[in-house]
């Protein structure tokens, strides 16, 4: 029986520059959106107090973990999934789909044991305030218990983006996320008629803009997204597909839980002087998250663009989407730096940051920000790892900046007894980062992307 003719899919066809806009920008006005609802998110729990905003802060190196496995993943399956599809192998795509639904169900199962079981003592840990630790617990057992949405929308928008369906995946994401802005109001402080929650509105609306985020992307997948086929009857798991995702996804979970553990490091440092430095460190992450997030949606753009043409032995495309996106990365985050460094006491008051706050969050911003045009080095030469099956790289870059230099640094600095200094620790960590990252991708570019189309380097 012959097989139907399938069309080149426009990652091995269009041009690099209209092809790398098209799948990018839908990924960054999204994303720019999700980090919105964390901003706005965050404003709102600080009017509750700054008790509250303390407590999120907190909460955030756990949640932070549930995130990264969930996208870590996800990164495993696009990669995998593009990669076959450039080989022009349609089993292969829908054994990838179905798998990685499966690895992040089992994932999902664990974090609501976790929700469950682990939210009280994880605060009593970190803090003695009675206020604090409750605030966080509730928030944090509403997040991970009814994480069934999250996994699922980034499960489905991935499967979108591995194919090159973008714009869908941008759906998907804004809906959620304006949902979750407009939902955040109307359920901590009881508008319209709703209940006065506090913070538990907060964690409620959150995963009410995930799960209906998730039913969009499962709808797009079963109208929009022909070139992927989920067969559930009789399904078992494959251990060669599920292995193929975790050979990337594993290291980029990894490297993102890296991220969590050293979160948790620097609350408790910053706790050593004052709540309200823990506090800053967490405005930081939201706000951060503006500049970031469309250097992220960046990288999701082009990992399948780089994995479908590694796939199908294309050279000078995967060579000419990895320059650019090394140029937009960088140009992205030198701006980021300038808003950093000119606009951080409006930034502040966005949060009703106190004289208390301003006083140590400005110098912060400052400070970090100047390590932002090197971050963009950093995070796009992740991308490429990750799209052309060397994830460990990313994983070895991440410990060694967040765990070997930043969370040291940062612990040596506080021992000055100046909570200045300590920001510095991530601008001593940049710079080991860029050099090792440079180092792999030099590696990379010799083995295996000067070799592209040869038959040893598919």
């Amino acid at each position: 029986m012959s097989q139907p003719v399938r069309r080149e899919n426009k990652m091995g066809t269009m041009p690099i520059g209209r092809l790398l806009f098209s799948m990018s920008v839908p990924m960054m006005l999204s994303m720019m959106v999700q980090a919105l609802y964390n901003i706005v998110d965050s404003v709102f729990v600080a009017m509750i107090s700054e008790d509250a905003l303390t407590a999120v802060s907190l909460a955030f190196p756990l949640q932070t973990l549930m995130i990264s496995f969930g996208v870590g993943l996800g990164v495993g399956l696009n990669a995998y999934l593009s990669k076959a599809l450039g080989q022009k192998d349609f089993e292969r795509v829908n054994k990838s789909a179905v798998n990685g639904i499966f690895i992040e169900l089992i994932v999902m199962l664990a974090f609501f044991l976790i929700g469950l079981l682990g939210s009280a003592p994880y605060f009593r840990v970190q803090t003695n305030d009675p206020v604090i630790s409750e605030y966080g617990r509730v928030y944090l057992s509403i997040v991970c218990c009814c994480s069934l949405g999250f996994f699922m929308e980034i499960t489905f928008e991935r499967i979108l983006q591995s194919t090159g369906r973008t714009f869908y995946a941008m759906i998907t994401q804004m809906t959620g996320a304006i949902f979750n802005i407009i939902m955040d109001p109307v359920l901590i402080f009881g508008l319209f008629g709703a209940p006065k929650m506090g913070i538990a509105g907060a964690a409620v609306a959150t995963v009410m803009g995930q799960h209906i985020a998730a039913v969009l992307a499962v709808f797009f997948n079963l109208k929009k997204n022909p070139e992927v086929s989920f067969r559930f009857r009789g399904f078992r798991p494959d251990p060669q597909v599920i292995r193929g995702i975790f050979s990337v996804g594993l290291p980029s979970v990894i490297m993102q839980a890296i991220g969590s553990a050293m979160t948790y490091g620097m609350n408790q440092i910053l706790i050593t002087f004052t709540p309200t430095a823990t506090a800053v460190f967490g405005v930081y992450f939201k706000l951060n998250s503006i500049i970031f997030m469309p250097v992220f949606g960046l990288n999701n753009g082009s990992v399948p663009i780089i994995a479908y043409n590694y796939g199908a032995g294309r050279k000078e495309r995967v060579t000419g989407t990895i320059r650019l996106v090394f140029l937009s990365a960088i140009a992205i985050m030198t701006l980021g730096c300038l808003i950093f460094q000119l606009f951080p006491v409006q930034l502040f008051r966005l949060f009703n940051a106190s004289d208390n706050m301003l006083s140590i969050g400005v110098p912060a911003f400052r400070i970090i920000a100047l390590s932002f045009p090197v971050a963009g080095f950093c995070i796009a030469s992740g991308s490429v790892f990750q799209a052309m099956g060397r994830g460990v790289y990313s994983m070895i870059n991440s410990i060694m900046r967040q765990l070997v230099v930043l969370l040291p640094s940062a612990w040596l600095l506080s021992k000055t007894g100046v909570l200045n200094n300590v920001w510095w620790s991530f601008d001593i960590a940049e710079v080991m980062s860029f050099t090792c990252s440079l180092f792999f991708y030099l590696k990379l570019k010799r083995e295996v992307i000067d070799r592209i189309g040869e038959p040893e380097a598919q």
